[in-house]
């Protein structure tokens, strides 16, 4: 039997998410600030701007209203930019109806704090229960039904599992795990590392490149991670890998994208202005960058990243300060004789 879901933002991912959950038989309310993006979803049936030609289900309806969005329902799914949740869960915090479930599909880690998303939702609600959406996903696949999986972490099994089951299709397999931490510290470090793979193909660099990014990517994500809680394995998951394959070599990938314009030339600014959509690798680095500082952690790829980012590092240089760093051992310890015992 279908429920109601209260859907908060009506973007591309937002869009295919409602279409999704439609599709599986529950009734859905979406969540726009834009009254454009509203009259456009209830009158179109359409989100043309971001999602063109995917039609949208008459079980969907879209309203600006927040209070009416927390009122339809107890399950509040969050599809909006990382560095706009703090807000808009302040808004929430303030009203009368409350979400128990929050689903959070945004990938990233809040600038200033360095916190995880589901540690900026409990610190405004937190009798919530959070439940963090990741994995190799892009709207545009989603909303076809072109097969995708994906997981559903949280600390409480029970509410992980109400995910699983409002989502999971014939179309949309997904996937349960307790590690929190390492489900969502892939989901964000992994745009980082795609905006760098755009970058090496923008400067005309091969498979043999974006390769080792790749995987010096993950081995970077996972040390982080590891020092933050998170366990090995996730990184190996599709929160981990999954996602960063197909952030990293499709075109669909607004990061890639921008990382691209980056790597030919085009300024930071300039470069997000003509993707048009938020790029959160730009606005995760800076975090990563800090925490990796403050934990000891060696992420030379992320540390390049932020120079070219935020001090003017010319992409090609930071591609020599990659490649010609000291030699070392590719499976590190603390103790490189360890190694070879």
């Amino acid at each position: 039997m279908g429920r109601k879901v209260s859907v908060l933002g009506a973007g591309s991912m937002g869009t295919a998410v409602s279409v999704l959950l439609a599709g599986n038989g529950h009734n859905v309310l979406m969540w726009s600030l834009y009254k454009d993006e509203v009259d456009m979803i209830n009158k179109l049936r359409e989100q043309k701007d971001k999602l063109p030609g995917v039609i949208v289900p008459e079980s969907v309806r879209c309203t600006n209203d927040l209070e009416e969005a927390m009122r339809f329902s107890d399950v509040c799914i969050l599809v909006i930019p990382s560095q706009k949740v703090r807000e808009n869960v302040q808004a929430i915090a303030s009203m009368r109806y409350r979400p128990a479930v929050i689903s959070c599909f945004s990938k990233g880690l809040e600038r200033g704090s360095g916190l995880r998303m589901s540690e900026v939702i409990k610190e405004e609600l937190p009798d919530a229960t959070v439940v963090a959406m990741s994995g190799p996903c892009h709207a545009e696949e989603v909303s076809k039904g072109i097969p995708t999986a994906y997981v559903a972490a949280s600390e409480s099994r029970k509410a992980a599992e109400m995910i699983q089951d409002l989502f999971m299709s014939p179309m949309f397999r997904v996937y349960t795990n307790p590690d929190i931490i390492g489900v969502e510290l892939g989901g964000a470090i992994k745009n980082v590392i795609a905006l760098c793979a755009g970058i090496s193909d923008g400067l005309g660099y091969g498979d043999n490149t974006k390769a080792a990014l790749m995987t010096r990517g993950i081995a970077e994500m996972s040390r982080l991670g590891c020092a933050m809680g998170a366990k090995r394995e996730t990184f190996s998951g599709l929160a981990g890998i999954g996602d960063l394959i197909v952030t990293c070599t499709s075109m669909h990938s607004r990061n890639r994208r921008a990382g691209i314009l980056i790597g030919k030339g085009m300024s930071v600014d300039k470069a997000l202005e003509k993707v048009k959509m938020v790029v959160e690798g730009v606005y995760t680095t800076e975090p990563v960058y800090n925490l990796s500082k403050k934990l000891g952690i060696r992420m030379p790829i992320t540390a390049e990243a932020y120079a070219i980012l935020f001090e003017g590092k010319d992409p090609g240089s930071a591609v020599s300060a990659l490649m010609s760093r000291d030699r070392t051992c590719e499976h590190e310890a603390e103790d490189p004789d360890d190694i070879w015992k």
